[in-house]
This record gives C-alpha cells, sequence and structure tokens, in this order.
C-alpha cells in the first residue's frame, strides 16, 4: 500500500474491524454490479470510493434527462450516453485507481455464468424480476454472494442471499419464480429520489462488509422500509422447503 493509498483510504484504516488488511483486500476484491440506475449508481460510487479494486457494472440501459432526479451517477453532459459507461466515468472522476469495465448488455444466463465465478460478491441493483431470478441462480449455482435491493414509490427493501452459509435462502425462497409479481416501473408509479440512495448505500456497505469480512450480513434477512415514515421492518426469512434453487444445491 502505498503513501498516496495510506492517505486516501485512512478513514477507513483507522477502523479497528478494517485496517491496513482490510483495505487491502478491497483493493485484490472484484464486485460484480447489475444495474447502474437508481440504486447502481450509490452502489457504485461506494465502492468505488472505499477502493474495491475491480468493479464489473453490467447496463444495457443509456442515460436519459428523468433518471437524473436519482441516478446520482450520471449526469447532464453524459444524457444519451451508456449507463454503464456513464457510471464508470463517475467512479474515475473518484477515484481513478480502480479498474471498471462497463458492459453495456443485459445480465442473461451466458454472461453471468462467465462473470460470477470471479466475483467476491454481486450486487442486484436491477429493476425487473426475470433478471433478478437469473442472477439469482447465477450466484447459487457458482457459490457467490448477492445482495439485492429494490426501490419503488415510497418503498425500499434489502436483503442478503449467501450460498456459502448452509441456511441461507436465496431470492425465489422469498420470491418465486412462478409467481411472478406484475412489474412495477418508476416511470409509471415514481420513486422517491433519496430512497435509491438510502438502499443503494446500504447494499454498497453489505458488500463491503463481505468483502473485508467484517460485522453481520443480512443472510436470512429482509430489511423493508416505508420511506413516508421512515419505518423499517426486519423480518427473518429461512430457506423454502422445495425451492427450485438453493433447494436442489443443497441436495446436489
Amino acid at each position: 500500500m502505498t503513501d498516496d493509498d495510506l492517505l486516501r483510504y485512512s478513514r477507513h484504516i483507522l477502523l479497528e474491524e478494517i485496517g491496513v488488511e482490510g483495505q487491502e483486500r478491497l483493493a485484490a476484491s472484484h464486485a460484480l454490479v447489475i444495474g447502474a440506475g437508481g440504486l447502481g449508481s450509490p452502489v457504485a460510487l461506494y465502492l468505488g470510493t472505499a477502493g474495491v479494486g475491480r468493479i464489473t457494472l453490467v447496463d444495457d440501459d443509456s442515460v436519459d434527462v428523468t433518471n437524473l432526479q436519482r441516478q446520482i451517477a450520471h449526469a447532464m453532459a453524459r444524457v444519451g450516453q451508456p449507463k454503464a459507461q456513464s457510471a464508470r466515468e463517475a467512479i474515475a472522476a473518484l477515484n481513478p485507481q480502480v479498474q471498471v469495465e462497463a458492459l453495456v448488455q443485459r445480465a442473461d444466463a451466458a454472461l453471468l455464468d462467465r462473470l460470477v465465478p470471479g466475483a467476491g460478491v454481486v450486487l442486484d441493483c436491477c429493476d425487473n424480476f426475470a433478471t433478478r431470478q437469473v442472477v439469482n441462480a447465477a450466484c447459487f449455482r457458482h457459490g457467490v454472494p448477492l445482495v439485492s435491493g429494490a426501490a419503488i414509490r415510497f418503498d425500499g427493501q434489502l436483503s442478503v442471499f449467501d450460498p456459502r452459509q448452509p441456511d441461507s435462502p436465496c431470492y425465489a425462497c422469498l420470491f418465486p419464480a412462478d409467481s411472478a409479481p406484475e412489474e412495477t416501473r418508476c416511470a409509471t408509479l415514481g420513486v422517491f429520489a433519496p430512497l435509491v440512495g438510502i438502499i443503494g448505500a446500504m447494499q454498497a456497505a453489505e458488500a463491503l462488509k463481505l468483502l473485508v469480512g467484517v460485522g453481520e450480513s443480512l443472510a436470512g434477512q429482509l430489511l423493508m422500509l416505508d420511506a413516508r415514515s421512515m419505518e423499517w421492518t426486519r423480518m427473518r426469512t429461512p430457506r423454502r422447503v422445495g425451492c427450485t434453487v438453493c433447494g436442489e444445491r443443497r441436495q446436489g
């Protein structure tokens, strides 16, 4: 670790739970971020400023002026640019030391089977149910922890699904693929701007804890936020008997 690194990350290094060793673990880590929009923006920025050595951003969408109300990694000058590339520029402006790969494509099973095994953590910041299921399946197939967040209107949720823990449920335990909800989009229902920042920042925090190996993750728990009252609800989430994702993996 260079003198510049010691200065840049000094506030992390001062933390007994992180220190130089923890910061070096972050520098050697690889985080895979699915989605570079409302949730992906604070996730990407915090992972970058915290010194995660490699970040892969996957998003097939482009920056639109309506995104700027909440997607803080983007700017007016980058309207029309792919979101993954725009977020890469935002990270570079804050921490040019981080290696960022921007993939302008949809996260399908084939891409995830290539990317997930090389990641230390995956962050699901997408906005559609089908992709969430594919990401979840890939993480449990390859044994990589998944930090999942969602936000719509004034409602947010956050959880960690960790296949390294024998009793950890997966996303499909809570939201089975065969019971797909009606898709809810910001374009039709709206979203409270700071909500995605709150949930995204917490996703980044859970990911950093997992990469450093500090604290207790949210595996086996679901946090839900009602931003109208700023009331948090915490639920225990056991594995679902007969789950087609983690149930099959456990038997195999």
